[in-house]
């Protein structure tokens, strides 16, 4: 029986779960405790809770806002990739309308919040970010440069900046190192899942890196920016943001990230690029996590020689 012009335009019955998902609460779960990371280190004790609460979730709901912006904008792109063909929006179980909306009140929401209970400077600086990820990077960057992940990866390294913010109303050094941190891990975090879904961005037009120059190519720069990455997160230590435990768990992870990465360029292991992805999201976690532990338990006093 022919479904009749009413039904065939029916709203879709979203639920909850539906809108969850739009929110990609994996990544919203790491960029908030990127930034409650920055919120923590800003104070030698503990910070304001208003800022620590309001601030974060503040964060949290414009990452989200952005979140459900991507899938309204990616959505023909996710129609032809297998890793993003379930999503609310592929699948008509949200419309357009519905995602936006959900969207607005999030970011509506986030602005205020963080504009009436924590400062201006944060919520200048969140919107910034917002637009960057969800207009910049997801309208232009994406479609238009192999680059994509390395410029556009300023607005998911602004998270620590931000949660900083919260608590000095100030953009401080130490928060700009974070920072660095994130900007210079996106792009073999990134790349290591461009390899291995190759085919699906080539089929959908997007010029990631491995598309436009090749595999080979791409395990190279995987590999010179973990090189890179290794340099820079030992600043913390050697500015004397962190002491011996933040040292201790670097060397470790910066030591599995370097095998990984060495092994997909010279051996070309097809199950390496998820791995090495896999691997970079703890990476990051564990990093800041250390960053964090080491605030509280300062070690740096023990590199001092005790006097007579």
């Amino acid at each position: 029986m022919a479904s009749t012009p009413a039904e065939a335009v029916a709203t879709p019955r979203a639920t909850w779960r539906h809108y969850y998902e739009l929110t990609k609460p994996k990544v919203v779960l790491l960029i908030v405790f990127t930034s409650i990371v920055g919120t923590l280190l800003a104070t030698p004790g503990l910070p304001p809770l208003d800022a620590l609460l309001w601030g974060n979730l503040g964060i949290g709901l414009a990452a989200s806002c952005a979140a459900a912006i991507n899938h309204v904008l990616d959505q023909k792109i996710d129609e032809k990739m297998a890793r993003t063909r379930h999503r609310p929006l592929p699948t008509g179980s949200v419309n357009n309308a519905q995602a936006l909306s959900f969207a607005a009140v999030l970011g509506l929401a986030s602005m205020a919040m963080l504009w009436l209970l924590v400062n201006p400077l944060t919520a200048v600086l969140t919107f910034l970010s917002l637009i960057g990820y969800a207009v910049i990077y997801t309208v232009w960057l994406k479609r238009a440069t192999s680059q994509n992940i390395v410029i556009g990866g300023a607005a998911g390294a602004a998270p620590p900046v931000l949660g900083w913010a919260a608590v000095t109303n100030s953009i401080d050094p130490n928060a700009l190192l974070l920072f660095l941190i994130i900007f210079i891990w996106t792009p073999p975090h990134f790349w290591a899942l461009a390899i291995a879904r190759r085919d699906e961005y080539a089929r959908a037009g997007i010029p990631m890196l491995p598309v436009t120059h090749g595999i080979p190519y791409t395990r190279l720069q995987v590999l010179l920016y973990t090189v890179l990455l290794v340099l820079v997160t030992f600043m913390p230590f050697l500015t004397g943001m962190s002491g011996l435990i933040y040292l201790a768990t670097t060397l470790v992870l910066n030591g599995i990230f370097l095998y990984y990465s060495f092994a997909m360029k010279f051996t070309g292991r097809g199950e390496l690029p998820m791995k090495v992805f896999k691997f970079s999201v703890q990476y990051l976690m564990y990093l800041f996590a250390a960053l964090l532990v080491d605030h509280y338990v300062p070690t740096t006093q023990l590199l001092v020689p005790v006097g007579p």
